[in-house]
């Protein structure tokens, strides 16, 4: 169903780099340079060269926050 919470949650859903930005609350740019360095979520390249669109994957966005998560469980 198009609209409906089950498919804005699907893991497999592409984001694109504002969405990304958005639920992992960093700035484009930041996200941007996270990726440059190889420090950020893992991304899909749809396209060739400096320009080419970037999307990322739902499950791997919200994984990469998962690693950043710092303290006890206690």
């Amino acid at each position: 169903m198009p609209g409906s919470a089950a498919t804005a949650l699907d893991p497999e859903e592409l984001l694109t780099p504002i969405e990304a930005a958005r639920v992992t609350k960093l700035s484009v740019s930041t996200l941007k340079d996270k990726r440059w360095k190889g420090t950020g979520p893992r991304y899909i390249k749809l396209s060739p060269g400096r320009g080419g669109r970037i999307r990322y994957r739902r499950r791997d966005v919200e994984q990469w926050l998962t690693g950043r998560s710092v303290g006890s469980a206690a």
